[in-house]
């Protein structure tokens, strides 16, 4: 008996894989076809098979028959259950919703497709959430700064101008205020140097809300020229080109040029910074008369509000 239960399983593999592979080779319009064939083999193994093992068993021949007609009745429902077990290559799922000519695996992709989709979702999502954790922790110099302008100009009483964040902001700022205090730029055309398609624009150095930063550059220039052995200690390039630069180009102001422009105009200079300190730069001499001492000029300095870096922005003191 062992025997040929065991050649029975082997007729059932052979008869599995031929039917594995007739599916396979099927298309919509031969499947029906191919499946009864299919059936009819299966139903036909079966019944050689059952009546092998009757004749070994000695059985009666009319019991067989009627196991025969047994088994016929429930070939179908063998069919399915031995085809739904078959390999996922096998046609047993039914595929009248497949394209033609689709192996049936293929119905997988688009889950696979979305599972891919939700991955990268969450990735994208934990590497916001990375983001933003770490961006709470980082300190928020710009704010904080604007706070603390914000707070000062309250105190002192102070009213900001907005200017231009262009490279000239110290010399337009500079250059606002002097018009406002009625001191004028000195905007000797003979010392103002322009390019050959500003010439006809000579006559508006005079005006701040123009070229005004023209002449204080220029009045800049000329007083560190004319008094560089305070300056050129503190210079990292030969004077020529450092007041050259100054004169010709966009290049930005810091302590030197300040304290140039307190001088030159006479004037005293306050700074107020982020962090809510004021620095004071005095340009009037100990001989200098009360008037002249009581001309100041109110800069806001920034570090981290504007995009470009290190900027200047006037300050007048608000209507009583």
């Amino acid at each position: 008996m062992e025997e040929l239960q065991a050649r029975h399983r082997k007729e059932q593999r052979e008869l599995q894989a031929r039917i594995t592979q007739k599916k396979k080779n099927a298309t919509k319009k031969t499947r029906k076809g191919v499946n009864d064939e299919c059936d009819k083999l299966q139903q036909e193994l079966n019944q050689k098979q059952n009546l092998e093992i009757s004749q070994l068993n000695g059985d009666d021949v009319s019991a067989t028959a009627d196991s025969l007609d047994h088994l016929d009745l429930n070939d179908e429902a063998n069919q399915q259950s031995t085809t739904e077990s078959a390999p996922p290559a096998s046609d047993a799922v039914p595929k009248l919703d497949l394209p033609t000519g689709e192996p049936g695996n293929r119905g997988k992709k688009p889950n696979r497709q979305k599972a891919r989709l939700a991955r990268r979702e969450a990735e994208r999502v934990a590497q916001a959430e990375i983001a933003a954790e770490e961006a709470a922790k980082q300190t928020d110099h710009r704010g904080n700064e604007k706070e603390v302008m914000d707070a000062a100009f309250s105190r002192i009483g102070l009213k900001e101008i907005e200017i231009t964040p262009d490279g000239h902001c110290l010399y337009s700022a500079i250059a606002c205020q002097l018009n406002d205090l009625g001191l004028g730029l000195k905007p000797d055309p003979s010392r103002i140097v322009l390019q050959p398609a500003t010439v006809s624009r000579i006559d508006t150095v005079a005006s701040p809300r123009h070229d005004g930063y023209r002449a204080v550059r220029a009045v800049t220039a000329d007083y560190i020229k004319e008094h560089q052995d305070d300056f050129v200690p503190f210079m990292e390039e030969p004077l020529d080109e450092y007041v050259k630069k100054i004169r010709l180009t966009a290049e930005w102001g810091g302590q030197l040029e300040l304290q140039a422009i307190a001088r030159a105009y006479g004037v005293e200079i306050n700074v107020l910074q982020g962090d809510g300190r004021i620095e004071k730069i005095e340009g009037a001499g100990d001989d200098a008369d009360l008037e002249q001492q009581k001309r100041q000029i109110w800069l806001a300095y920034y570090r981290h509000t504007y995009g470009l870096g290190e900027h200047y922005n006037a300050l007048v003191q608000k209507a009583a």
